[in-house]
């Protein structure tokens, strides 16, 4: 089995919530969909663990960033000698020569910096080092593919956070952001930028999903796409009000976007811990039937590397 890098999970922040109900979870062994014994069965060599903000919770985003954030470290801590933050390439290669698992800080929600352009330097030297713009609210940076297509893309705010975490090394993720949005990414990035969990709209027409051009224009960046596993983003319709998430459509996506943007612009961005269960691939430890569908698809074993984690790698050794 080949190893995994994955660019989206929402563990932390499963985690984080359980926790604030008083209930005994831990990153170590855990019933979501991700945890430390899991990972190790699939090979894991690099996940990225967001810290996501419902702004629609009662909670200060920035206060609620720092308090996952405690979480986060916390939960490295006790795993040591399993699996350490990363915030450089060469850590991840560090900790694969040391036999451990690689854990990237990212930011699901650009708000938590509340328009203040000086707290991403404050949330770099955290250890971030991916944000999206939006989740599925507009904020002070933007407008959310989910609330406010048409309105404006980028705000100014959002121009000036694009361009500071450029030059900080934070990777700019437009997965949430609107279609105007995505556009102003791309006109005025100067690097590549990601779509860390997004699937193609070609094949499931919803608003989160990213048109061909948006998957060409991320691929002439040189940017990477990871593929979501979350039903309602890879079926157009229902099975009885559910959108079961097959693992032979979750191919047919990679397929897509290796047809319209190459091979090197496709990763993986599961989505774990921050979608409903209704999955064939019901959790990280079981990343070998992906693997052998790719494989029954007519993918090579470098094709399923390339998907799997070295296009990933290769975007990080040349940002991070």
């Amino acid at each position: 089995m080949i190893c995994v890098a994955d660019m989206h999970c929402d563990t932390i922040s499963a985690i984080y919530e359980r926790q604030k109900q008083g209930k005994h979870t831990e990153l170590f062994k855990n019933d979501l969909q991700l945890d430390l014994q899991k990972m190790q069965k699939s090979h894991y060599l690099v996940q990225n663990f967001a810290i996501f903000v419902d702004l629609s919770n009662r909670e200060n985003p920035y206060e609620c960033y720092k308090n996952q954030l405690k979480v986060f470290r916390k939960e490295m801590q006790k795993n040591e000698k399993m699996i350490r933050p990363v915030k450089t390439y060469q850590d991840i290669m560090d900790n694969q020569k040391a036999n451990r698992m690689s854990a990237l800080l990212t930011v699901e929600e650009g708000e938590i910096c509340q328009g203040q352009v000086e707290r991403l330097e404050e949330i770099y030297a955290d250890g971030v080092r991916m944000m999206t713009f939006t989740w599925n609210y507009n904020n002070s940076l933007g407008t959310a593919a989910v609330e406010g297509q048409g309105l404006y893309g980028l705000t100014e705010t959002g121009i000036a956070f694009l361009e500071k975490m450029e030059s900080l090394g934070i990777i700019p993720d437009v997965s949430h952001l609107s279609p105007e949005g995505f556009y102003d990414v791309y006109t005025y990035s100067k690097k590549p930028f990601v779509a860390s969990h997004s699937d193609a709209f070609a094949l499931c027409g919803h608003k989160r999903n990213l048109s061909d051009d948006m998957v060409r224009k991320i691929a002439e960046k040189g940017g990477v796409i990871g593929i979501n596993y979350y039903g309602p983003f890879l079926e157009n319709e229902s099975e009885n009000g559910i959108f079961f998430s097959r693992v032979s459509r979750i191919a047919e996506h990679i397929l897509h976007y290796i047809q319209v943007g190459g091979i090197a612009c496709v990763g993986l961005g599961s989505d774990f811990d921050g979608m409903d269960d209704n999955l064939e691939l019901k959790d990280c430890s079981r990343m070998e039937i992906l693997y052998e569908e790719l494989k029954k698809q007519g993918l090579t074993e470098k094709d399923i590397e390339a998907v799997f984690y070295q296009n990933v790698c290769n975007l990080y050794k040349e940002l991070l």
